[in-house]
């Protein structure tokens, strides 16, 4: 096909199901009954995208302003057969465009921490890092069993970090 892998855009009223469905998807990820509900229904209230690929939801990504200069990656997930092509990146990257134009400086996103060894979550800490996110701070938000990990992006580094490093 000629056109565009996927195309991101805003979630339409009564279209968090998308991301529920998304979730469910990714067990691995996504095994907690009550967080997914809960992320389903903070994707209908906050400020949610969702990457489409030929008309379907593939992936979404939901923000949340959390000061005047700090806004939060409050959940994101890509169906698992379009993992490794962009689509994450390019849903990061739009949040990003958009917080920038709003003068947002930080943008952060928790996930596991890297004390509760898994594959799954080593690659998700990875994915950000790429992306120019950094380890802030791992702590017990979500309790001993699931360590929470803080990772935050200096949005008007982006770009310039590569230039300063020696």
């Amino acid at each position: 096909m000629a056109s565009k892998p996927h195309l991101i855009r805003p979630l339409a009223t009564g279209e968090a199901s998308a991301c529920e469905r998304i979730m469910r998807s990714l067990p691995e990820w996504f095994g907690i009954e009550e967080a997914i509900i809960a992320y389903a229904r903070a994707a209908e209230k906050m400020e949610t995208y969702i990457a489409e690929a030929a008309g379907n939801p593939i992936g979404f990504v939901t923000m949340n302003q959390r000061s005047p200069v700090a806004a939060e990656i409050h959940a994101m997930a890509v169906r698992r057969e379009y993992h490794g092509r962009g689509v994450g990146r390019g849903l990061v990257e739009h949040v990003e465009k958009l917080l920038i134009g709003r003068s947002i400086e930080y943008l952060q996103v928790k996930t596991l921490g890297p004390s509760r060894l898994d594959d799954n979550y080593e690659r998700t800490r990875g994915f950000y890092r790429r992306l120019g996110f950094q380890p802030l701070e791992e702590n017990n938000l979500w309790g001993e069993v699931n360590p929470c990990l803080i990772m935050v992006k200096h949005l008007r580094c982006s770009g310039a970090h590569a230039s300063t490093s020696a």
